[in-house]
């Protein structure tokens, strides 16, 4: 279902610079726009959704690294981009195809080609992405998967307008509109690995700046196997912390073993801030700052439909024995307050 309240008219997708992009990409610019971390991510992300044996895939926008991971055994990997010898040094292409989407939407293939399509940081750029998405969709076999991948930098001059003025939660919408509006997909579904530390080595490292967030939207095209979806594979997902269901039985669990029932770590102290707009009945609460924890992840989700950036992480109260939800704006917010010692009464 489309969102009419996203507008895509007008200039939406005019850019600060609009000279030829054949020119500005002829310059090379082998780097990684993600850190090791997120990097490592993508891969990941990548092997668990492509799947078959030997599938064809189209890696879109595609530059020196197509970020597959050495465990796929492609049968055939084309990667279309504009910079040749940027395509060149790609050691995962098979083909490699010049083609400027901006100027000319319709790719170069014939319907069905493909198993899986990519388009890695790379989604902000397009000024006719709802063409692009329909092309993806023609040429991906029914049942394809479609993958779009991004994080929080781009080249400024280049960017579409919209995307540049969203937040995050807004740019997940975005690209759900893109799949929407282009008819070709089913509802796609969203990943989402963020507020990891930065690796070792990265020049920020050290200074309190996280891994370079990864979203990822997925879907398949229309017309797979009747009855099946694509999620996320159980190598994505966190195994429960084995705490019951019933909510009077998980709150006794809690209290025993001063851990999140979501993900199974332990709860960190911590210290209310003192503000003359809200009481607590503790000044110390338990609080989840794993943020791997399914409860984090799934609140950016469920803050993202709503079109709101943000999540909240699982919270104890140890005076009254009840459990909420604290709303955080960032993966940041709030952990100045965490109170080192781990012991509590």
């Amino acid at each position: 279902m489309t969102r009419p309240d996203i507008d895509l008219s007008g200039g939406s997708f005019a850019r600060d610079d609009e000279s030829s992009d054949r020119s500005f990409y002829a310059v090379e610019r082998p780097v990684s726009h993600l850190d090791a971390t997120a990097l490592a991510t993508v891969e990941h992300l990548v092997g668990a959704l492509v799947d078959g044996p030997g599938p064809a895939v189209l890696d879109l926008m595609a530059s020196w690294d197509s970020h597959l991971p050495s465990s796929l055994r492609a049968g055939r990997v084309v990667g279309l981009g504009l910079n040749e010898r940027e395509l060149a040094a790609n050691p995962a292409l098979s083909q490699r195809v010049i083609h400027d989407l901006n100027r000319e939407p319709r790719l170069p293939f014939t319907d069905s080609a493909f198993d899986a399509a990519l388009c890695t940081v790379s989604v902000d750029y397009l000024t006719r992405p709802i063409e692009v998405f329909a092309e993806v969709a023609r040429v991906l076999r029914p049942g394809g998967l479609f993958l779009v991948v991004f994080s929080n930098r781009f080249f400024p001059p280049k960017v579409v307008r919209i995307w540049r003025e969203a937040d995050e939660a807004e740019r997940i919408a975005l690209v759900r509109e893109y799949f929407a509006r282009c008819g070709g997909f089913t509802e796609p579904r969203l990943f989402l690995s963020r507020g990891k530390p930065r690796p070792a080595g990265d020049r920020y490292a050290g200074c309190g700046v996280p891994s370079d967030p990864v979203v990822a939207i997925f879907a398949d095209r229309r017309g797979g196997p009747l009855g099946t979806t694509r999620e996320l594979p159980e190598s994505l997902r966190l195994p429960r912390s084995g705490a019951p269901d019933e909510p009077r039985a998980r709150r006794r669990w809690v209290a025993e073993t001063v851990c999140c029932p979501h993900c199974g770590e332990r709860l960190s102290r911590w210290r209310v801030p003192q503000t003359p707009f809200t009481e607590w009945s503790s000044p110390v609460q338990l609080v989840c700052f794993n943020d791997d924890c399914p409860y984090y992840g799934g609140g950016w989700q469920a803050f993202a439909r709503q079109g709101n950036p943000g999540s909240y992480r699982f919270m104890y109260d140890p005076d009254s024995g009840t459990c909420h939800p604290m709303p955080v704006p960032t993966p940041t917010a709030f952990r100045d307050s965490i109170e080192e010692t781990e012991e509590w009464s």
